[in-house]
């Protein structure tokens, strides 16, 4: 039977669909049956598409509305598409309701913690309390340009099998505290989360680089956080 993977789409002046190939593509390679999500404004709609999807892949791409999480914009806040924060902040929640896996990405990792009742940096070279890497790499997508140490014990250590990584980074905003239910499964050598996880639900794994680029190219660690996804997905 085919496993039906939700993915989130963005936004391109409101009125496009925009969606990196690289998303489409690493979830078929782990064996899923990709369907692209459009952002609706209609919320009666959202719990027919979750109980339909086995699993929800959610994309990377902008900045998020702060004050779905109780803040005023700060200075260095970019650009948000509300009409793509208010679908993913309700199907999440079902999603999460229906202990179905999630694999989150970037801002994916983002709104999924906002979403579960946490916070985030709206900008992390102005918000974060130490001297930060470079999180917004000026290398090509597929290149590991940081490290990442991984918490033993872990949803993300089962599946990478090592304490360190190295990945990607395309981000300027980061979690700050974790949802309740939810611990922090990987860091950057600066204190900026990397990963989160659910400790409540069957896989809830909330990643802040993009493995899809790295997936593409043949990178095994992503390859396996994509198949661990997958087949969460097909148990579900």
């Amino acid at each position: 039977m085919s496993v039906k993977i939700g993915i989130t789409t963005g936004l391109e002046g409101e009125r496009k669909i925009t969606l990196s190939q690289d998303n489409v593509d690493a979830v078929v390679q782990a064996g899923g049956l990709p369907f692209l999500l459009p952002n609706l404004w209609d919320a009666s709609c959202i719990p027919e598409m979750a109980r339909e999807l086995d699993g929800l892949l959610l994309t990377g791409g902008g900045d998020i509305d702060p004050t779905l999480f109780g803040e005023e914009p700060h200075p260095k806040l970019g650009t948000i598409t509300p009409r793509r924060d208010f679908f993913e902040y309700h199907l999440i929640r079902l999603f999460l309701e229906q202990n179905k896996p999630v694999l989150a990405i970037c801002r994916g990792c983002q709104i999924l913690n906002v979403a579960a009742g946490g916070d985030m940096y709206q900008d992390i070279g102005a918000q974060h309390n130490q001297k930060i890497l470079q999180h917004t790499q000026l290398a090509p997508r597929a290149h590991a340009s940081h490290y990442v140490q991984i918490e033993q014990n872990s949803l993300l250590f089962s599946i990478i099998g090592k304490e360190r990584i190295k990945v990607n980074s395309f981000h300027h905003q980061a979690i700050r505290r974790p949802a309740q239910g939810f611990e922090v499964s990987g860091w950057a050598s600066d204190g900026v989360i990397e990963a989160f996880e659910s400790k409540c639900h069957r896989f809830i794994l909330g990643i802040q680089w993009h493995p899809e680029c790295m997936a593409v190219q043949g990178d095994q660690d992503a390859l396996k956080l994509f198949r661990a996804f997958v087949h969460a997905a097909r148990q579900a």
